[in-house]
């Protein structure tokens, strides 16, 4: 009995949890809305101004004021000097104030050197906007109302410092001489410190944000927006997210300290979804951003038709995540998104010591955020270079991905019930498309060795994903990828529809991380676990394990002097235990050459049972040899193209009918009254 429930534990149950739950490290990646509506694509990027109307927003204390523009170049100061006094006759105090007063497309707000606490907009809320009032309306995961379009135009303050609603073409500039000049500060309030909603032009410049619920700087449903040479940082999700645009723009951005990602494109504009490979535009840009010291430098959630270039993603957990996993969000699965010119480096922070320690169980404002505390609110592998869950027809190429402990790249399936999609065809519809190719993995720009700890780690599930000369100096998984074409496109390909079994269970336990729970899951390496803890090393061990006992038992019990046999069960014996160890290495060809010898030695047994009569269990035996080989074949020389399914799952769902019916074998066993039978005689029992 206690063999049965190991085998159950390690066969169909784990098998069949791992492969139909496949959920994914970017599954909390995003958050709850409103359903928004799609937008018309007439919009355009809007261009900075220096001309127009435009309104003032100072403080009145002029020591203050002159202590931040001391050291200004000559020219700046005199020109913020006389800003201010203009200000103080006919400006407005408050940023919202501000916005309150636009009457005009295309206005122009300046706002002085100083700290924006924005107190009017901290006044209790009246009773018709009381947070009460929106009870049946409740975020599961976050807890926070969601508001539709008319309750935050009727209560912009009950979850945004500031509010800019349905104003067209606001451009919102800093007069200092960098971005920290001019500071909004949320003091954890507020939801979001600036909100920009059907906000179509919206424009910021040289400013920072901070110190919110959710986000620093939130756009939504507009469509035309750019976010130059800003700063959002110190909030408990984002710094800067924009969700549901069009025709954006994040240039010269800098986002740290944030307990999700610093940039989040999450539901951009779904205009190339029905494209192949080739797409006329992309909905957003960002490019020249320094995203650093977060959870995930970058995030997005549906981040489709995302142009991302010449960007460092630096010292976060994980450096990029672009994904399909997370329920009734517009724009899924992700799709077309083009990652060039980047720096992916050093993202090895582990930040996960403020989770277990209680640190995040705190208030927002007793954590520590200034001085360095960020509170994972997403479970993301430290030392992560990009981890890319269901995402189709994205471009990877010309990065530099280098000093990422865990791995350079991963990729990954999302089953379409993740998302709450129920349909058969989309629980196979992500992770299609992927190119890879140009990417310096492991040396800096300056031709520095920084090896990752794995180049490439992939789950096997997909359609035509491809690696263009995918040399690596530090190992992939599998060992042979699939090798693109001189089109930059997908060369032979494979078709694989379900990934491998080890790496489709290892993202369901990475997947288990809750920050609300304090719950990290104790078995992944993502988050420190080594050597037996992982899940996929107990899962080779429980393997090998249960087979060589049971492959011991035959041989003692149904295959007495058979040299072939215990000839097989010596070699398999090895090759599993070769497995083993090439479990605990990620990319290493131990895993093809076990499974080879695994193959080689379930020959032999095969071959030892069907002689003595036992063809049935002897030709289920030669069937999983045979897939081992093939396994080892997949694995290490070359992605065997056009079969729907890997060796691998093939070999697993082969063994969970094999353990049984050997152990069967084992136990029920009726000695014949008068000798052994010889070599090439049948067994007197039935097979």
């Amino acid at each position: 009995m206690g063999m049965t429930r190991i085998t159950s534990a390690l066969g169909l149950a784990a098998l069949s949890a791992a492969l139909m739950v496949g959920l994914t490290p970017a599954a909390a990646s995003a958050h709850d809305e409103r359903t928004t509506r799609t937008l018309d694509g007439t919009g355009s990027v809007p261009t900075y101004r220096t001309e127009g109307p435009t309104l003032l927003v100072c403080k009145a204390d002029r020591a203050d004021f002159e202590s931040r523009i001391a050291a200004f170049p000559a020219e700046l100061k005199a020109a913020n000097l006389a800003l201010w006094t203009a200000c103080q006759a006919g400006g407005f105090r408050h940023l919202q104030a501000a916005v309150d007063a636009i009457t005009l497309p295309g206005t122009i707000v300046k706002v002085l050197p100083g700290l924006y606490l924005e107190e009017p907009s901290l006044v209790a809320p009246t009773a018709d906007c009381a947070d009460e009032r929106f009870a049946g309306r409740k975020s599961v995961m976050y807890g926070y109302a969601i508001l539709e379009y008319a309750d935050q135009e009727r209560c912009p303050h009950l979850q945004n410092l500031v509010a800019i609603m349905g104003k067209k073409g606001v451009q919102i500039e800093g007069t200092g001489a960098d971005p920290k000049d001019v500071v909004f500060d949320a003091q954890f309030k507020k939801l979001n410190t600036i909100r920009a909603d059907r906000a179509d032009g919206v424009y910021f410049r040289n400013l920072t944000a901070q110190k919110s619920q959710f986000n620093a700087i939130y756009i939504i449903e507009t469509d035309g927006f750019v976010i130059d040479k800003s700063v959002g940082r110190w909030n408990d999700e984002y710094g800067f997210l924009t969700f549901a645009t069009d025709h954006g723009l994040y240039t010269d951005c800098e986002g740290y300290g944030n307990g999700d990602s610093g940039v989040y494109p999450g539901a951009a504009s779904d205009i190339n979804k029905q494209r192949g490979y080739v797409v006329p535009r992309y909905a957003i840009e960002i490019r020249n951003c320094y995203s650093h010291h977060n959870a995930l430098g970058y995030s997005g959630t549906a981040g489709d038709s995302v142009w991302v270039h010449d960007n460092r993603f630096e010292e976060n957990s994980t450096g990029i995540s672009t994904d399909s996993a997370f329920p009734d969000h517009p724009g899924m699965p992700q799709n077309h998104s083009k990652f060039e010119h980047n720096i992916i480096a050093d993202n090895n922070v582990d930040y996960y010591g403020y989770t277990r320690d209680g640190t995040c169980k705190k208030p927002f404002e007793q954590r520590g955020y200034e001085s360095g505390v960020v509170c994972n609110t997403v479970g993301v592998p430290v030392g992560g270079g990009v981890i890319n869950p269901g995402g189709n027809y994205n471009i990877w190429r010309d990065n530099y991905v280098y000093g990422n402990n865990y791995a350079g790249f991963i990729t990954s399936w999302v089953p379409g019930f993740v998302r709450n999609d129920t349909g058969f065809a989309q629980q196979f519809d992500t992770s299609h498309h992927n190119r890879y190719y140009g990417n310096s993995m492991g040396v800096t720009p300056e031709g520095r060795a920084a090896p990752n700890g794995l180049d490439f780690w992939w789950d096997g599930q997909g359609v035509h994903n491809c690696w263009r000369n995918p040399t690596s100096t530090s190992g992939s998984y599998p060992e042979a990828l699939p090798v693109c074409g001189d089109d930059d496109l997908a060369g032979i390909g494979t078709t694989r529809w379900i990934g491998e079994p080890a790496g489709t269970l290892k993202m369901y336990t990475c997947a288990n991380y809750s920050i609300s729970e304090q719950r990290i899951p104790v078995d992944c390496d993502w988050f420190g676990a080594s050597g037996l803890q992982r899940i996929e090393v107990k899962w080779a061990l429980g393997e090998a394990i249960v087979l060589v006992l049971l492959l011991i038992g035959l041989v003692l019990r149904r295959l007495r002097g058979s040299l072939l046999a215990t000839a097989g069960l010596a070699v398999t014996a090895v090759g599993l235990g070769l497995g083993v160890v090439g479990a605990q290495e990620m990319g290493s060809p131990l895993n093809a050459v076990g499974l080879a010898l695994v193959g080689a030695g379930f020959v032999g047994v095969a071959l030892g049972l069907r002689h003595r009569g036992t063809r049935a269990l002897g030709s289920l035996t030669l069937l999983i040899a045979l897939f081992a080989l093939l396994g080892a074949v997949d694995r290490g020389l070359v992605m065997i193209p056009y079969i729907p399914v890997s060796p691998a799952l093939v070999r697993v769902l082969l063994e969970a009918v094999w353990i049984p019916w050997a152990m069967i074998a084992v136990l029920v066993v009726r000695r014949p009254t008068v000798g052994v039978p010889a070599e090439g005689e049948p067994d007197p029992l039935p097979a």
